[in-house]
């Protein structure tokens, strides 16, 4: 008993350790609404011109993107489609794992679910955090994923920026450099505000990409919450009219 006791409490405060541990980089909140077309088609053209010449996304078809975010054809094959020319293929990559471990480190991984395993939050933090960082074999580190692998491919919208480090000491006495925010040092093509909305449009599309039919699911729900509410009216006059005679 003493021990289920034990591991109950621990469960309740590890979520709040775990907090409190990744509380040492700021965090973003993404604005997610599948349902905001505009922004998932923004998303698209972010992801197919900036992230796909390395990440696929193989579980979506470009044909069903286009019926989901209200793209025509003929836009979708001019603006979006560069690796094939059938509307109906999967959103894959022509680089090869071998070659993506080549030239970076590891296999570019696939993007069809990452915005379920990692979460729409900490998809913004990690695009939003990139920092210059010499030591690394692309120059840039990254607050949310440190020593990533992958290079800032949207250096030129956000810009460059520099880690400012405090002094902060430990429990045992000693101290150690932290770094307290990153501050622009190489302006990018977009501000501060333009960047973010420009990589939540991304992250909104990344959402999407994870469950394509919780848009027509979500729009169901509200359909079958009506109906059932209605019915339950409806259940609730029939059962007084069949006990009317009894109270």
């Amino acid at each position: 008993m003493r021990r289920i006791i034990i591991l109950f409490i621990v469960a309740l405060v590890w979520p709040f350790t775990v907090s409190a541990t990744s509380a040492d980089h700021p965090h973003f909140k993404a604005d997610v609404d599948v349902t905001d077309k505009a922004s998932l088609q923004r998303g698209a053209r972010i992801f197919m011109n900036y992230c796909m010449g390395c990440h696929s996304a193989a579980y979506m078809r470009y044909n069903r993107m286009g019926q989901d975010l209200g793209i025509e054809d003929s836009i979708l094959q001019s603006n979006l489609m560069f690796a094939t020319e059938k509307s109906g293929d999967t959103m894959t990559i022509a680089m090869q794992p071998g070659d993506a471990e080549k030239f970076f480190g590891t296999a570019a991984p696939d993007l069809s679910v990452i915005a379920r395993s990692r979460g729409a939050d900490w998809l913004l933090t990690y695009f939003m955090t990139f920092y210059r960082d010499d030591s690394r074999p692309f120059g840039v580190n990254n607050l949310a994923f440190k020593d990533v692998a992958m290079p800032h491919v949207l250096w030129e919208l956000q810009g460059i920026q520099k880690p400012v480090y405090r002094i902060v000491k430990k429990e045992d006495g000693t101290q150690r450099e932290v770094i307290d925010h990153l501050e622009l040092e190489t302006p990018g093509k977009l501000d501060s505000e333009d960047y973010k909305n420009t990589v939540n449009d991304l992250v909104n599309f990344l959402v999407y990409v994870g469950e394509p039919a919780q848009i027509q699911r979500k729009k169901t729900g509200v359909v079958v919450i009506l109906y059932l509410l209605v019915l339950l009216v409806i259940v609730y006059l029939l059962k007084k009219e069949y006990w009317k005679d009894i109270h």
